[in-house]
């Protein structure tokens, strides 16, 4: 069983792929990761790169070079890498390169919905949507032939269900990389200029508007299929059927799919609707199609979204009078459909997500489409709808994230707001682990965006209200990725504010993936580390105080020096997060215990930390109250709420 991630590493491996940069973003984080784990026997070069602007830059050399290169992300990286993006759009590459944008629906843990398809048609760029880790696989191997065919980055769109689904394949063979290129210096293709962008613009055109949607049309990921149960037909030649869902055949271009795409006359069109869908949505289609019993209900499968296969869609329009689209995040192949039965006069109805058949936000499921389909199609059988007498589930209990018993920006943020206490104050959040320190009861994070934007609004803040004590709170591994040009503002700027950088030596919550601050890399050599300290010393910040989170007197202390300090001053809260503490050479203290005798069951560590490890007891005091437990496996022994408590009852 591979999964998704896993198999798009598997398949730029096969591609023979030289280069891999990318910047961790759930979900896109194990394809790197999986590829470092093969780099020695193909010869691979994988790296993490400070962020996904920078890691498109690297990829870009080498593929100007001849080279195939892999840049993964997730979604909003992409928008981070937009700059150099969209100039590769219109200079171009050599050896194929593939960017791996991996959208996450929901969002399950995302600042946004953006769908990449969109910015596929905005960049200009193909745009392969896979359906399950199979297809991924490969079409990840297609993305870098159409690549070099073409001389353009190419997109592969993979959502969450797939990256992180499983499926079962033959793990394939693997050999060493192409031959790296060789850079051959050619100013008028590899400089761009206003003149050479609007002759390539022109050409850009006629490949996107012309020649790709006919070629299109033809490739096994776009195709017209039946909705019989594969246990009903023939398994075809690519055709998988795992774990009760419905999986895209890879080479549904067979002979039942074939049949099932032949136009049946106008005035026979039947009053059943068809369907369309592309990605993820496709399998939960065909599955509810499969629990429902419908057969032979035309589906039309878009497999490469940008450019749009129109000459395949226009002769799928004509054959029916109804289509309903399913589809997580933008309606984009809903308004492909429907620009396509205006330009070709086709009188067919679009239903989708513009006309509210189906939810314009979040993931879709089997459940979701299942519904939405009965009330669209005539049912020949009162079996067609699911009944059931069995007791449904009870709801489950509500559990919103926390940060973990023992984690160190707890501490930090508990610093900060007590050596702020009155004061006229913002915090400014950033995207990491630290973004729990919104939840009650530390409510330390009054805004966040996007990566890097805490230090840069804090200075919005001071520069509109003068008076108020302006934070932000940066992780160490954003700090790199996008912090140091807020910083370099900031001091430039002349603002007035607080840099709270909480340094726990990962990149916590991707997975603890490596950063520059780590000294090593995905390579596996142990570099340099390159100090926060230095870089903030050298822009000019002052002062920039270091201090372990979890000596509350200490940190206390420095904030109130820092925040009453003129410009702009930094406070490093350093401390190993809890999760890898222990292999960098932290030694784990022994559990808290709480002392009965005297504890008065004031709950004050409870109310004002938050930490999963405690809560109310069931033994109570001769004055009738509830006391306080510390759960011992999930103690980590910190002494944070040990430092809070009133009466030293925590020891």
């Amino acid at each position: 069983m591979i999964m998704g991630n896993q198999a798009i590493a598997l398949g730029a491996l096969k591609a023979g792929v030289n280069l891999v940069a990318g910047y961790p973003g759930t979900p896109s984080s194990e394809i790197i990761e999986f590829i470092s784990k093969y780099k020695d026997k193909t010869g691979t070069y994988v790296e993490w790169s400070v962020n996904e602007k920078a890691a498109a830059e690297v990829a870009a050399g080498a593929s100007y070079a001849g080279s195939r290169t892999l840049i993964t992300m997730k979604q909003v990286g992409l928008n981070v890498a937009s700059d150099p993006v969209m100039c590769l759009s219109y200079v171009g590459v050599k050896g194929g390169m593939v960017i791996v944008s991996a959208d996450d629906p929901g969002p399950i843990s995302s600042q946004t919905e953006q769908d990449t398809r969109n910015f596929a048609q905005y960049s200009k760029l193909p745009c392969f949507d896979p359906s399950t880790p199979l297809e991924a696989y490969e079409m990840i191997q297609e993305a870098f032939e159409l690549s070099e065919k073409y001389n353009t980055p190419v997109l592969l769109r993979p959502t969450t269900r797939v990256d992180h689904a499983y499926e079962s394949m033959d793990f394939p063979e693997l050999c060493p990389c192409r031959k790296p290129g060789q850079f051959e210096k050619d100013s008028k293709r590899w400089v761009i200029f206003p003149r050479s962008s609007y002759n390539n613009h022109k050409r850009i055109f006629e490949r996107n508007e012309k020649i790709l949607p006919a070629e299109f049309s033809k490739s096994k990921w776009n195709y017209v299929g039946g909705s019989r149960p594969l246990r009903e037909r023939p398994c075809e030649a690519g055709e998988k059927q795992s774990s009760g869902l419905f999986l895209a055949s890879l080479g549904e271009s067979c002979a039942f799919a074939a049949a099932s795409a032949t136009p049946s006359p106008r005035g026979s069109a039947p009053k059943t609707p068809a369907f369309a869908a592309g990605g993820i949505s496709y399998c939960y289609l065909m599955e509810a199609l499969s629990i429902l019993g419908l057969k032979d209900i035309p589906v039309l499968k878009i497999g490469t979204p940008y450019p749009f296969p129109k000459p395949l869609a226009e002769e799928f329009l004509k054959s029916h009078e109804q289509i309903v689209v399913f589809e997580e995040l933008d309606p984009v192949i809903e308004e492909n459909l429907i620009k396509i039965t205006g330009n070709a006069r086709v009188n067919c109805q679009i239903r989708g997500k513009l006309d509210g058949t189906v939810p314009e936000a979040g993931e879709l499921s089997v459940e979701i489409i299942k519904k939405i389909i009965t009330t669209v199609v005539e049912c020949p059988q009162s079996g067609c709808i699911e009944t059931t007498t069995e007791t449904p589930a009870p709801d489950l209990p509500v559990r919103p994230p926390v940060l973990c018993a023992g984690c160190p920006h707890r501490a930090s943020f508990y610093a900060v707001k007590q050596a702020m206490k009155g004061k006229k104050t913002v915090y400014c959040g950033d995207i990491g682990c630290y973004t729990l320190g919104n939840a009650m009861p530390l409510d330390m994070t009054d805004t966040c965006l996007c990566m890097g934007a805490d230090i840069t609004m804090a200075q919005g803040f001071y520069h509109n209200e003068p008076d108020r004590y302006c934070f932000s709170f940066i992780g160490d591994s954003t700090f790199f990725a996008s912090g140091i040009t807020g910083v370099v503002n900031a001091v430039y700027n002349q603002a007035k504010q607080t840099i709270c950088i909480l340094d726990n030596s990962t990149t916590a919550m991707t997975g603890h993936q490596p950063h520059p601050g780590t000294g090593v890399t995905m390579m596996g050599e142990i570099v340099e580390k390159i100090s926060i300290e230095k870089i903030l010393d050298a822009v000019g910040v002052k002062p920039v105080i270091t201090v372990n989170p979890f000596d509350q007197k200490a940190a206390v202390e420095a904030v109130q020096k820092a925040s009453e300090t003129p410009g702009v001053s930094a406070i490093i809260f350093k401390a190993p997060c809890i999760a890898i503490a222990q292999k960098v050479g932290w030694e784990k203290p022994h559990a808290l215990t709480v002392d009965t005798g005297k504890c008065i069951g004031c709950r004050k560590c409870i109310n004002e930390l938050g930490c999963p490890a405690l809560s109310v007891s069931l033994t109570k005091n001769e004055k009738g109250k509830q006391l306080v437990e510390i759960d011992k496996s999930l103690c980590t022994g910190c002494s944070l709420c040990k430092q809070v408590c009133p009466t030293g009852a925590i020891k």
